[in-house]
């Protein structure tokens, strides 16, 4: 039995209908930049996450750059960012002159509450949180943290639509939520595409004017801005799958309490979660083991599709070599970077390929 790491179509054509409708909606409206499907989704996706405001953007990397310049912080204040996270948090605030200060990761893959505040110097104006894999960080302990040294916060919801602590939703407790809706997302559309919501007018308005060359009224420009607007076609996708996306979590969630449940393996460590059900939303389903190219030699032999998010820490990377990092400063992010791998989850995998992931699993 071959099993891909992770497949988009049978989802698609779960609400294919849909889809097709709304696509031929957008289409006959005339109307494909800036328009009525995405004012309606930012309405709908705000409500959804309980914010004030959102702002479609073309993607998650652009959200991120676009939150941490109204921010209006300086080139050269630091910005506490975990270790353990996709390049693209990152790339998000050191595109804005801003410099990471990493932090080591706690069980559960995110920021440790515990380690920021050794982090922290004269020039720290900020936290970038990760809710990596899909699992919100302890934002009631990052946000104590926050408040007692006057930092903004910035959430990267990349990988956490949805997620939650007590009903509130990732992306609602720092000063701006930052999502990506690239197509292996929960929320995923039909190409790239991203948002911010916040509660802050002014952060709102601003990412608002620079997603459309700095401009709030038509060949006006009041700053240097981007070309970075979430098109009509994706902004109606959104809308279709975003009514679903409950439905579609509650599915992952299902089909990932029946690994922890089911993958009975002393060489395999399962994840855990910190907030119960609700504060996960298993994006990604990450184990770690110890000879990790052994472990996937036996699953390639079995046919079954694997992936490491991530194998290099942005810290180790050519792309931030300046920053001067070298092996062992940050061990338990390279530790995990170096074991962990994701076996396949998503919407539409079946009873029995999961079995017989299990029943492998087992047998390693």
């Amino acid at each position: 039995m071959k099993i891909e790491n992770n497949q988009l179509l049978p989802q698609y054509l779960k609400f294919k209908n849909e889809y097709l409708k709304k696509v031929e909606e957008v289409l006959d409206s005339g109307w494909y930049v800036l328009g009525n499907e995405v004012k309606c989704f930012e309405e709908e996706f705000a409500e959804y996450n309980q914010s004030k405001y959102c702002v479609g953007v073309a993607s998650g990397l652009d959200a991120l750059i676009l939150a941490f310049e109204a921010l209006h912080l300086n080139p050269g204040d630091e910005v506490i960012a975990p270790a353990n996270t996709y390049i693209a948090s990152i790339m998000g605030f050191t595109r804005n002159g801003l410099v990471p200060k990493f932090v080591e990761p706690d069980q559960y893959y995110n920021l440790d509450p515990s380690k920021i505040a050794a982090a922290i110097g004269p020039k720290t104006k900020a936290i970038c949180v990760v809710h990596l894999y899909g699992q919100i960080a302890n934002m009631p302990e990052i946000m104590k943290i926050a408040r007692k040294y006057n930092l903004k916060v910035i959430e990267d919801c990349a990988q956490s639509h949805g997620a939650s602590i007590n009903g509130k939703k990732c992306g609602t407790w720092g000063d701006v939520g930052c999502f990506s809706f690239y197509p292996t997302k929960n929320l995923g559309g039909f190409g790239d595409g991203g948002a911010i919501i916040t509660d802050n007018k002014d952060i709102a308005e601003e990412v608002r004017m620079m997603r459309n060359y700095g401009s709030k009224k038509t060949y006006y420009f009041e700053k240097v801005g981007y070309n970075s607007r979430l098109d009509e076609l994706q902004a109606g996708l959104l809308r279709v799958k975003l009514k679903h996306l409950d439905e579609l979590t509650a599915e992952r969630k299902k089909d990932a309490l029946r690994y922890l449940t089911e993958i009975k393996n002393p060489k395999i460590k399962l994840p855990k979660m910190q907030f119960g059900e609700l504060g996960h939303v298993f994006h990604l389903f990450v184990i770690e083991v110890e000879d990790r190219d052994k472990f996937m030699r036996y699953c390639e032999n079995h046919e079954i599709g694997l992936k490491i998010h991530y194998p290099q820490p942005p810290h180790l990377s050519e792309a931030y070599r300046d920053l001067g990092y070298k092996n062992g400063d940050f061990p338990i992010t390279e530790m995990m970077a170096d074991h962990i791998v994701s076996i396949p989850l998503y919407n539409g995998i079946n009873l029995s390929q999961m079995k017989y992931i299990i029943e492998c699993l087992n047998n390693y």
